[in-house]
């Protein structure tokens, strides 16, 4: 039996499958299963995937459901209890299982193990988030206090949870397309503290094409939010996090309206930002801005917003 299952959902992602699938067969971690779920791609992504010969290797294919139905078809078809889910276009450092596998010895109570990652963007890479100064891996217990305070501590290429996790909690939410995976690890956050290492190991390339993040579309409200509203409704939240979940719900409900601005819907903008607690400068100085805009008539801040990205690129 695999210690570890390797999901990845895949939809035309032809030019990066290859890299995704070699930085699993890198790892020093060999015990594990690797499935491919190929939610109804278009373009040869099936293809690259059979040509690697590989046994731990399994292409599953069904119709264009989302990325939430292709997470849960590779839970449902795993073998370890141990799932690690990792994006067709971002990539694994070999040691990404090898230290899952050492966070999964040192904190067996925890709900998720993740590790930081570079992000790269036009060929800069950035480090998302230490888990403490001289601190090399922990417990996160508060994971909306550090969430709040930097956006993307989890990312869906970095992280690792239970399958009994899932079996608690439920899978990922279909029919979403934006917010599936954040509320999935809120969701566990509620429950379980989350276990973190401070050693990069994996890389987040948002230069990569077809990312369901970049869709302009309004939002009515972040699929967290109206999970953390019902939990805060039917109790199920500790006093100890009830004050931090509240500053992360006005993070989120800030992103949501700065979302529904770049779609042409300040009416939703405004309905996001009402009756918010926030806390913080920087925060604050947000809310204001997202506030201000979405008080301009639609067309001017559109135009303004592309006036700002064409002075950008000539400055570069």
């Amino acid at each position: 039996m695999p210690c570890v299952s390797v999901v990845i959902p895949l939809y035309n992602k032809e030019p990066y499958i290859k890299r995704a699938i070699d930085s699993v067969l890198a790892q020093t971690v060999n015990n594990f299963e690797l499935i491919v779920v190929d939610d109804g791609s278009t373009d040869m992504s099936a293809n690259v995937v059979k040509s690697i010969s590989d046994k731990r290797i399994r292409l599953i294919q069904q119709k264009n459901l989302g990325v939430s139905a292709a997470r849960n078809r590779g839970i449902e078809e795993s073998n370890a209890d141990l799932i690690a889910f990792l994006d067709a276009d971002d990539e694994w450092f070999p040691t990404f299982l090898e230290t899952i596998c050492f966070l999964r010895q040192k904190y067996p109570q925890a709900g998720a193990y993740a590790t930081a990652y570079k992000y790269e963007l036009n060929e800069k890479e950035f480090k998302l988030y230490d888990f403490q100064k001289g601190q090399r891996d922990g417990l996160i217990t508060s994971y909306f206090k550090s969430a709040a305070i930097t956006d993307g501590i989890i990312s869906s290429s970095t992280v690792t949870v239970p399958k009994n996790i899932f079996i608690e909690i439920g899978k990922f939410p279909v029919g979403e397309w934006w917010g599936e995976d954040t509320d999935m690890w809120g969701r566990i956050a509620l429950k379980y503290p989350i276990a973190f290492s401070s050693d990069c190991n994996a890389i987040y390339h948002s230069e990569a094409s077809n990312r369901a993040c970049e869709k302009i579309k309004p939002v009515k409200k972040h699929i967290f939010v109206t999970s953390a509203l019902k939990a805060l409704q039917n109790g199920d939240v500790s006093t100890e996090i009830e004050a931090d979940l509240l500053n992360y719900i006005a993070t989120k409900e800030i992103q949501t309206a700065c979302r529904n601005l770049k779609a042409g819907r300040p009416d939703l903008a405004k309905s996001n930002l009402y009756n918010l607690k926030i806390k913080g400068y920087k925060m604050r100085w947000k809310y204001y801005e997202a506030f201000l805009w979405a008080h301009v008539p639609s067309n001017m801040f559109l135009f303004l917003r592309s006036l700002k990205y064409k002075i950008k690129n000539i400055i570069r």
